[in-house]
């Protein structure tokens, strides 16, 4: 455990000595705020015409505005897509940057299980994206301030984003123990994240069993039921699943170098 401890407290740390967990930080605080700004207005928007159309209609006939429908759901659904883009970020230096510098080898070397350095280096990243996702209780707070919203789902919702870093932060780091560019690893975990988002549009154009082949290995089709309030075990199982075999995958990658030595 203290092998683990060291890799990811210096993986952590190395996060927050520089710029880059400030700047991605905040480049989506101000990205997401600014969507829940304009989703916010919006919902403003409808309950002012929904205000003065109900002055001249009666109340059975008037749609009912629901703020969590309209508000948190909207809110969540364009929210991952932002992760899309940023967790490449976070993870492209986890292995990349190790064999740029060649540090690798001192680790391949060093008295620390490939499954240490793994796990140290993987949690640490999981654990920044965590708190950039819990910075953005602050725009439920708002909700709950000015209005009544149901917390249920928004908690699920949490959980679900919960699940999906794990997804992504997996995909990445493998993306970035294959390549020793930092660049070509955003792209590569861009990239298959990508695929993996667009994958269910391909199941309409499909056969049944193809179909629900891309279904189930959609990673948003997975998120709906979190974003909904609903919490569905084959969802749970299906982000963990996903997670532990990018990490499996990745210990081979980086367990090659020592095959190779």
């Amino acid at each position: 455990m203290r092998n683990f401890f060291a890799v990811y407290t210096k993986e952590l740390r190395s996060y927050f000595v520089s710029p880059v967990a400030y700047v991605i930080a905040g480049v989506f605080l101000f990205l997401s705020g600014y969507l829940f700004r304009n989703i916010l207005m919006s919902f403003n928007f409808y309950c002012q015409q929904f205000s003065q159309r109900s002055q001249f209609m009666s109340g059975a006939g008037m749609p009912q505005l629901n703020l969590n429908e309209m508000v948190v759901t909207q809110f969540f659904g364009v929210m991952d897509f932002i992760w899309l883009m940023v967790v490449p970020m976070l993870t492209m230096r986890l292995f990349a940057e190790e064999k740029k510098s060649g540090t690798i080898e001192l680790l391949m070397t060093s008295p620390i299980s490939t499954v240490q350095i793994l796990m140290g280096k993987f949690l640490a990243c999981f654990t920044l994206y965590n708190l950039i996702v819990a910075l953005t209780l602050v725009y439920p707070l708002i909700l709950e301030v000015y209005g009544d919203p149901d917390w249920g789902p928004i908690w699920t919702a949490y959980l679900g984003y919960f699940l999906l870093g794990g997804t992504f932060v997996g995909v990445g780091i493998l993306a970035s123990a294959v390549t020793e560019n930092q660049i070509v690893a955003v792209l590569l975990a861009f990239g298959g994240l990508l695929l993996l988002w667009l994958i269910d549009w391909s199941a309409t154009f499909a056969g049944p069993t193809a179909a629900k082949i891309l279904h189930s290995v959609s990673i948003i089709e997975h998120l709906q039921g979190f974003q909904r309030g609903v919490i569905d075990t084959k969802d749970v199982v299906f982000y963990l699943s996903f997670t532990f075999f990018t990490l499996f995958v990745t210990s081979r990658v980086v367990e090659s170098r020592r095959w190779r030595r």
